[in-house]
């Protein structure tokens, strides 16, 4: 073997030992939280490592019954909604930005992705004010607004650097033949982003889904908390089943992971052909 060939064994063997390490590292926090969602206390605490002695379907049922459904479903609505609608505004922005000629365009663009910039955290004093004024505090309502209006500028801005490099010759031939813009906007243009759609749609589903901050501070009753808030709820000072614990979160991991990998070829390519343009 000569030595280019020995350099370029060792660095396939480095390679694959770093992605096996990797999946290691990735996967085995998973599995390790799914069967301790069949353990009872007792066989948590005595050994978290070791496999469960029977598998108690029962604390999946227990985590269902304490609530683990009406989060569930709060976090399917709001996730749905706030991720239409900021897909949606998005990509018509980013449509404006580059294919509609208008004043102060660049001013436009830079006010847009200065929302990058803004911290959330640093919004929360005036927004609980503003929405308790609007009578919006603890709605299905205020998430869907924040959602939305926090992820605008950086859903634009990866739209906006796909949209840069498609073709003029198509709109323009599509205004030629008397389509609309509106028509032009969703019959040509959005179709032609479906794989960078497609990745702000999970990114937009993977920020919403395990929002944390937004959704404790507006939101206190069970009917509109969503799944990272309303887990803590099963936490008891006085007690806590810890295996049911686990079983909530397998029940509020399981929807991103299965929505990743039906979508990943899209995902990586969305991303791939916009970040780099």
């Amino acid at each position: 073997m000569t030595r280019t060939g020995f350099l370029a064994a060792i660095g396939r063997l480095f390679a694959w030992t770093f992605l096996l390490a990797l999946v290691v590292v990735v996967v085995y926090p998973l599995l390790w939280m799914v069967l301790n969602g069949f353990k009872t206390n007792a066989e948590l605490f005595g050994n978290p490592f070791a496999m469960p002695v029977q598998l108690n379907w029962h604390n999946y049922a227990d985590a269902w019954n304490r609530g683990v459904s009406d989060y569930l479903t709060a976090s399917v609505l709001v996730t749905v909604t706030s991720t239409i609608a900021t897909v949606f505004i998005s990509a018509w922005a980013a449509y404006g930005l580059t294919r509609v000629r208008m004043p102060f365009g660049r001013a436009a663009s830079g006010i847009i992705l200065g929302g990058l910039m803004l911290a959330p955290a640093v919004a929360l004093v005036p927004l609980v004010r503003m929405f308790q004024a609007m009578g919006l505090y603890n709605t299905f309502w205020a998430l869907l607004i924040l959602y939305t209006a926090f992820r605008i500028p950086f859903t634009t801005f990866l739209i906006r650097a796909y949209m840069i490099d498609l073709p003029r010759e198509v709109d323009e031939a599509a205004e030629m033949d008397g389509a609309s813009r509106w028509t032009t906007f969703w019959r040509i243009t959005l179709p032609m982003c479906k794989p960078i759609i497609i990745s702000t749609i999970i990114l937009h589903v993977l920020f919403a889904w395990n929002e944390y901050l937004f959704a404790m501070v507006f939101t206190s009753g069970t009917t509109v908390q969503t799944l990272p808030v309303g887990l803590t709820s099963l936490m008891s000072k006085h007690g806590t089943d810890y295996p049911v614990v686990f079983a909530g979160m397998v029940v509020a991991a399981l929807p991103v992971i299965l929505l990743f990998f039906v979508s990943q070829r899209y995902f990586i390519k969305g991303l791939s052909e916009g970040i780099g343009k």
